[in-house]
């Protein structure tokens, strides 16, 4: 298994309503470090976050390079919080690569998030 690490920081833009959300953002993330590119998407939730139970659904299409290869890959994100306390599963879609990247397989896990936004990121490779 290899690990790698990168920041990103993430614009969030409130889109047109999907039927079985709550709201919906279109999303737009630039990212540094091993993994460097932009990546763009959609993000479903659903839920209460400010009585610290809500959910999220996304997913985003990232190009770039990935520990020196180009290519692409889907990110697929499903996150949880239910009492305050939070649950995320990151991961690249199988099967998703393209280029260089094609048979990628892998789980990111997002760390420390600075006040200016940027999200300190661990990439594991399958």
């Amino acid at each position: 298994m290899t690990t790698l690490s990168a920041t990103f920081t993430v614009d969030l833009t409130p889109a047109e309503m999907l039927p079985g959300a709550a709201d919906r953002f279109d999303l737009a993330k630039t990212w540094t470090g091993d993994l460097a590119g932009t990546s763009r998407g959609v993000m479903l939730t659903a839920g209460d976050p400010a009585s610290g139970s809500a959910s999220y659904i996304a997913s985003e299409l990232f190009e770039g390079v990935l520990d020196g290869r180009r290519g692409s890959l889907t990110f697929q994100q499903l996150g949880t919080m239910s009492g305050g306390d939070p649950n995320l599963l990151y991961l690249i879609a199988p099967g998703s690569g393209t280029g260089d990247l094609a048979g990628v397989t892998g789980t990111l896990t997002i760390g420390v998030i600075d006040d200016e936004g940027v999200h300190q990121v661990s990439i594991e490779l399958d």
